[in-house]
């Protein structure tokens, strides 16, 4: 497992932070410490200073390199210096089994002898400052800023004491054999992983409990089997549900998701449309004798942190699909509009090129503060739905004039996805024909 390292720098009653840039590929728009992986090119030379005598060399120049990267700070010299006081190392986090990529990470809570003026890389950083510990804390309370458990464990702790030298147990709290991992990078956003039966690369659909006091929703429940089903309705023991809510049609979203409604005997909402798509595909008596309640565009599901959280309708991906936002637009649960693993599908019956490119840009002038989409991690602001549409725009000129030059589908899928994996390429013919479609153009 690759090795990672972070740097809390504290003065007096404040710390230093960074949120990430928006487009970066890594946690965009993460409120996060300065740091990163452990290179084979960091030194295991020994650092002759009794404040990091003691750990791995490795570590502390791969710290050094960071913050220098990052802050053009010379840790190293500082230590020389005496500029800094003291370092501790509080707390090793190793990323959950559900990333693909792990790392082992050591937070290093450093404390300088004067507020420094970092000069940060823009490239890297959107925001960055001096701050107290419980403003920070009152920010990710109010799902101002989003971050990693680790992160909020140690803002947390340091909020209620900033000269804090312990080991803090950073690694998410849970057991894989029992229980379906959870995080809430977002306050007021429970974001539960169970393994489904969707589409690869990805392997898990997000199930999202939303909701204050006795108001808690289950969006999306889709566990693969019996025995994640079991799993997820442990992981739940401790929170109120409500109800259960179905973002779409499609299986991993809705799969199982009938049973635990009954087990916790609660009424389940979704859209008429994907109600009588449902029944039309599983079967009349799907939902036996649960409770349905239907939702449309502008209804209120919910409330989350005092806010409403209200209903729209993303059609594209799917005719049915409805999305999830609070009034103050701190974030967007956008569905399958996108993903952060692997790639959306647009075709066949319920898929709408059209509606695809509305939805997405309807969601873009909104301007939520996070997209938090079914497949993958949350993340700032909507640099990746324009990103999206920018891309099926230009797949959409490619294939135009591939029609315009005679071209016929199969030699469309062979010139605009060249190289694709055989399995896939039903899927991206789907694409295809829905760009076709959308452009007026019929084809053999």
């Amino acid at each position: 497992m690759r090795k990672s390292v972070s740097a809390i720098f504290t003065h007096r009653d404040k710390l230093f932070y960074m949120t990430r840039q928006n487009y970066l590929s890594v946690f965009p728009g993460y409120t996060a410490f300065p740091g990163g992986k452990v290179d084979k090119s960091d030194s295991n030379k020994s650092i002759d200073n009794e404040l990091v005598r003691t750990f791995e060399p490795a570590l502390i120049h791969a710290l050094s390199r960071e913050c220098q990267e990052e802050l053009n700070f010379d840790l190293i010299g500082a230590l020389e210096f005496g500029d800094i006081l003291d370092i501790k190392m509080i707390g090793i986090a190793v990323t959950p089994e559900f990333n693909p990529y792990r790392f082992e990470n050591y937070y290093f809570k450093i404390e300088l002898d004067s507020e420094i003026d970092f000069n940060v890389d823009d490239n890297e950083a959107a925001e960055a400052g001096w701050i107290s510990p419980d403003q920070l804390l009152a920010r990710y309370d109010n799902a101002e800023i989003m971050a990693v458990p680790p992160t909020v464990g140690i803002i947390r702790t340091l909020a209620d004491d900033i000269k804090y030298k312990g080991e803090l147990k950073l690694t998410l709290p849970h057991d894989p054999e029992t229980e379906v991992p959870m995080i809430e990078s977002i306050k007021g956003v429970r974001q539960f992983l169970p393994l489904s039966n969707t589409f690869p690369p990805a392997n898990r659909t997000n199930c999202f409990l939303i909701g204050d006091d006795r108001e808690g929703v289950l969006v999306d429940p889709s566990p693969r089997d019996e025995i994640e089903k079991s799993k997820l309705l442990k992981s739940l023991r401790h929170f109120i549900v409500d109800e259960i809510f179905i973002t779409h049609h499609h299986p991993d979203h809705h799969e199982f998701a009938v049973d635990m409604a009954r087990t916790l005997d609660v009424p389940m909402g979704m859209g008429k449309w994907t109600y009588e798509r449902i029944k039309k595909l599983w079967g009349e008596d799907y939902f036996h004798d649960r409770k349905i309640k239907f939702y449309e565009e502008g209804d209120v599901l919910t409330t989350s942190l005092g806010k409403k959280v209200l209903v729209y309708e993303v059609p594209g991906h799917d005719e049915g699909q409805l999305a999830l936002a609070p009034e103050t637009m701190s974030w967007f649960l956008v569905g399958d509009l996108i993903q952060t693993v692997g790639t959306v599908v647009i075709g066949g019956e319920e898929g709408d090129m059209a509606k695809y490119f509305t939805s997405l840009q309807k969601v873009i002038d909104h301007n939520p503060r996070f997209i938090i989409p079914s497949h993958g991690i949350a993340l700032g602001g909507t640099n990746k739905l324009s990103m999206t549409l920018k891309h099926r725009m230009m797949r959409e000129e490619q294939i135009a004039k591939l029609h315009a030059e005679g071209k016929t589908k199969q030699q469309m899928l062979e010139i605009a996805y060249e190289g694709l994996d055989k399995a896939l390429q039903k899927y991206a013919m789907k694409t295809i024909e829905a760009h076709l479609k959308k452009l007026g153009l019929e084809i053999e």
